[in-house]
């Protein structure tokens, strides 16, 4: 029995503790994107772009949650070269099989896709991240209720994707 994935929540779960502990805040992602963007809004507009309501609240500064993606890309660099699986792909096999080697539309989906995402963080009031392992943890009704729809949706496009649902 392979023991990574129960290390790994193990591991999620060390850092949950850790992070409400030296931070008091839950951990997530989703908002270092935003923040990224206010940075980009920041460096073209100058400070007018800071009076805004919403980063009065989410400061658009690198902070800790943004070092965490930057952690999170760096390990998962480190972790597929030493497993001997590193390698740049344009078109996965399964978007390709479905709709062509297209490597300009992968990356239209890829980046429709990611904005989609990204308004339904903020939409939701966090990631996959913060309602699946902060809130859930907090038993934050909300939390629970994102969880739900994550597997649901999940298990749906999955089921669309490798053809049990498709027409």
């Amino acid at each position: 029995m392979d023991m990574t994935p129960y290390l790994a929540g193990i591991g999620i779960g060390v850092l949950s503790w850790i992070t409400f502990l030296l931070s008091d805040k839950p951990l997530g992602c989703s908002t270092a994107y935003a923040q990224t963007f206010g940075m980009i809004e920041h460096r073209i507009r100058g400070a007018a772009s800071l009076e805004k309501p919403y980063w009065k609240k989410v400061k658009p500064v690198i902070e800790w949650q943004w070092m965490l993606v930057v952690g999170v890309v760096i390990g998962s660099f480190i972790a597929a070269t030493l497993s001997g699986e590193f390698g740049l792909l344009w078109v996965p096999s399964t978007f390709g099989a479905a709709f062509g080697e297209s490597v300009s539309l992968r990356l239209i989906v890829a980046l429709i896709g990611g904005v989609l995402m990204g308004i339904g963080a903020r939409w939701a009031g966090g990631c996959t991240s913060g309602h699946g392992i902060s809130g859930a943890l907090q038993l934050a009704v909300a939390s629970w209720i994102a969880v739900i729809c994550f597997f649901v949706a999940g298990i749906a496009t999955a089921m669309v994707m490798y053809g049990v649902l498709a027409p």
